[in-house]
């Protein structure tokens, strides 16, 4: 066994116990928000840590070349830049559907967003000028 080899498991390892998280997270957090947060983050970092692992793995043996570890570094970026933008479109979506937050949820930064948004809507329409017709 090789210092890649060893890198690659080792980031392998690495990538599954984000994915435990990912999966206890999904059973422990209360609501459908935090379930898609905490998922999202340990997935992606799984995802990210398996791929760099099996390219790295790969250079470390006779099974794979520069090619295995460039495919797997370009799908991670691909990864990285898309699992976050689809994971907020669907908690916006989910938002917008009415699913209700926790009870014990704090803050709702969005409702608050929305909110400012229609009072600036208010305060830029021009009042109707009473006129006779």
């Amino acid at each position: 066994m090789n210092a890649l080899t060893a890198i690659g498991e080792a980031l392998v390892l690495i990538g599954t116990f984000f994915y435990f998280l990912s999966a206890l997270g999904l059973i422990r957090m209360p609501d459908v928000y935090n379930r898609m947060q905490t998922s999202t983050k340990s997935a992606t970092l799984g995802s990210l840590g398996v791929m760099v692992g099996v390219g790295i793995w790969a250079l470390g043996t006779d099974f794979g070349s520069a090619a295995w570890l460039t495919k797997t570094v370009v799908i991670a970026i691909f990864l990285l830049l898309t699992n976050p933008i689809s994971a907020h479109a669907l908690i916006r979506a989910a938002y917008k559907r009415g699913i209700p937050l926790w009870e014990g949820s704090v803050v709702d930064k969005y409702r608050e967003h929305i909110e400012a948004k229609e009072r600036e809507e208010v305060e830029e329409t021009p009042a109707e000028e009473g006129g006779e017709e």
